[in-house]
């Protein structure tokens, strides 16, 4: 007996099969339809719910992949859940969807992406180590993709200067692209540059082996290119940088983080010139498109230079929204938002607001740094008014920071503009008695001691320039100029300390030797060659009954000069023969042929007729007033008044 085939698992069993089928070709649409009619015959089908959802993920549609898990309660697709939010850029949602499973140990495939997720976090440190794990307990195809990874999350770690980053192997062009930005954060420019030479090599000769087209290569090289352009940027060679991104953009690359990094590094560049141009660059770096495909440190130096940008072109509505926006997004940037506020205020004329602004920040600010800098940022802008007082009454509230040794120089430079030498005299002197009674190493102050023992010294302070001179000479004990200063000091104040310190001052006869003496007289570029060996010649020691042999003088041979061939010697040479062709005597300019004698008269007339009715000479011979003449001889110059009656140029040459 034949069995009854139930028709609804005919269709099951057919639509499955088409599932497969077309699962396989890649075709997810036809797939899906094949899952809908499993589903109108099997609503709860889990495994026919579980196809649909990798059809929608398949054919990125990620937010009905989402609500159908929902909307069915689907709570064990924790991994096709995670990745739909991961895909909708929702890293936060995602990562609590796969720690709330309380799983007790991650599969694979769950565990990398919840490290990709914590690199989309920027969670640098857990990712680096969740990278690790998976690459050590791991072996398939996919081993130089996670390498890869691995790299770019070194990248990242590096900009911290104080961590170690371990070495990893580089095989792929992805892997040294990525460990080029290990050195680059790391500041090492030229050799990042040179390690993304090698990765655009490597990534040509792998695509061409891959049968990739000329367009593909090209996209992916872009990405290389850019990287190389901001090494070169960053090592001065902007030209050369700007003409990569130029070349780049002209492309029209598909990736939209390319395009914002290339654009706001051109914004850059160019700084206050070529406006227009940064407007629509920037724009271009600070669109939608980009806002999920740029780091957290990439848009936030997009935003700055936006406002920079406002600056430069004086829009002062805009600058303050900007900045006040920029410090909103960003709240570590603030005090770079006040900055710029503070400066449009002075573009404005504005200074009062610009101080206020400044400090008021100044006072309430934690951080030490960004009221320091508050402090000096009022200095400029009163020193831009001129009102010197008033920034020396700021740089004086600094406490014990203005006796470093820049706002020490500062202060002396201000004074001294306003002729006030007895307060510089005695702000140096303070310094010094400040520095000798805390005992404060702060880096070289050789310098500070020195023009503050240079500055008393002319004062007459001498008390103050031997302390300064003491604290110099304990820096650099073998330095005699200090040495020697030091003594003159104590030589007016303390004459017996004087006496003592003028011991440790080496003898005379050992500042100068004989052969210093001699290689100065012969390094003398003064003297001639001949009368410096001469010198050193004449210096030579001889020991008692040396005969001196006396050395025969060389007659040099005078060569005889050519003559002309046609020369007479009883012919004087010609005077002028030094003188340019046009400027002699004898000099007649070729007449122009084109020039014509100018006819009077009616047209067709001969020049003798014309003469004949030329009216106006005999008008000016019946004038009763003097006859001028038409052409008066010049008085010569200083080199005609010389010369004679114009000689003929002989051949072979002029004498």
């Amino acid at each position: 007996m034949s069995k009854d085939i139930n028709p609804k698992e005919a269709i099951i069993k057919t639509a499955y099969a088409d599932v497969n089928k077309f699962g396989q070709n890649g075709e997810f649409d036809k797939s899906m339809k094949a899952v809908n009619k499993i589903l109108a015959v099997a609503p709860d089908d889990h495994t026919a719910l579980h196809c649909k959802i990798i059809c929608f993920i398949q054919l990125t549609k990620f937010e009905e992949a989402l609500k159908f898990i929902e909307k069915n309660r689907l709570v064990t697709l924790i991994f096709e859940k995670a990745y739909c939010e991961y895909r909708l850029n929702k890293p936060n949602l995602a990562l609590k969807t796969i720690d709330d499973a309380n799983l007790p140990a991650l599969p694979p495939n769950l565990k990398e992406l919840r490290t990709q997720v914590l690199y989309r976090l920027e969670r640098y440190d857990e990712c680096f180590e969740s990278y690790k794990d998976i690459i050590k307990h791991t072996n398939d195809y996919y081993e130089d993709e996670r390498r890869t990874n691995l790299k770019a999350v070194a990248a990242n770690l590096a900009l911290d200067t104080n961590k170690v980053i371990p070495e990893i192997p580089e095989d792929t062009y992805e892997q040294y692209f990525n460990g080029s930005f290990i050195l680059s954060n790391r500041q090492r420019y030229s050799e990042a540059e040179k390690k993304l030479r090698v990765s655009e090599k490597l990534c040509r000769e792998s695509l061409e082996e891959d049968g990739a087209s000329e367009e593909e290569i090209r996209e992916e090289m872009d990405i290389i290119k850019v990287q190389t352009a901001y090494c070169m940027q960053m090592q001065g060679k902007t030209k050369e940088a700007a003409a990569i991104y130029a070349d780049v953009l002209r492309n029209k690359p598909k990736d939209p983080a390319l395009v914002a990094v290339a654009s706001n590094n051109l914004v850059v560049i160019n700084k206050d010139q070529h406006v227009f141009d940064s407007k629509k660059k920037i724009r271009s770096a600070m669109a939608d498109a980009c806002e999920h495909k740029l780091t957290a440190r990439q848009k936030k130096a997009i935003a700055l230079n936006n406002c920079l940008l406002a600056l430069f072109t004086n829009a002062s509505d805009q600058i303050h929204q900007l900045s006040t926006k920029l410090a909103e997004q960003y709240p570590d940037m603030c005090f770079q938002s006040l900055l710029i506020r503070a400066v449009q205020f002075t573009k404005d004329k504005k200074h009062k607001e610009a101080i206020e602004l400044l400090q008021k920040h100044a006072a309430s600010t934690a951080n030490k740094e960004e009221a320091f800098a508050s402090k000096f940022a009022i200095v400029q802008f009163l020193l831009v008014q001129g009102a010197r007082k008033e920034a020396i009454d700021v740089l004086l509230s600094l406490g014990e920071a203005k006796y470093k040794p820049g706002i020490v120089s500062a202060l002396v430079t201000l004074y001294l503009g306003m002729n006030n030498k007895p307060a510089a005299s005695e702000l140096l002197r303070t310094a010094v008695d400040w520095y000798k009674k805390n005992n404060v190493s702060s880096g070289d102050l050789s310098d500070m001691w020195r023009q503050a023992a240079e500055f008393h010294l002319r004062g007459g302070a001498t008390e103050t320039a031997a302390s300064s001179l003491e604290e110099l000479l304990k820096l650099k004990p073998n330095d005699v100029r200090v040495l020697a200063q030091l003594v003159i000091a104590y030589a007016q104040c303390n004459p017996q300390k004087a006496l003592e310190v003028s011991k440790k001052l080496p003898k005379l006869e050992t500042l100068t030797t004989a052969s210093e003496i001699d290689a100065l007289e012969a390094a003398n570029w003064v003297m001639s060659t001949k009368a410096a060996k001469k010198s050193a010649n004449a210096k030579i020691d001889q020991s008692p009954g040396t005969p001196v042999v006396e050395k025969k003088k060389c007659h040099k041979r005078k060569r005889k000069g050519k003559l002309p061939k046609n020369y007479n010697a009883e012919i004087p040479p010609d005077p002028e023969r030094w003188l340019p062709k046009y400027e002699r005597t004898g000099f007649r300019k070729k007449r122009d042929r084109r020039a014509k004698d100018i006819i009077k008269g009616s047209q067709g007339m001969s020049s003798q007729a014309a003469e004949q009715y030329d009216m106006s000479n005999r008008a000016n011979l019946n004038k009763s007033s003097p006859v001028t003449p038409a052409y008066q001889e010049p008085t010569p110059g200083p080199r005609q008044q010389h010369r004679k009656g114009g000689q003929k140029k002989r051949k072979g040459g002029r004498f």
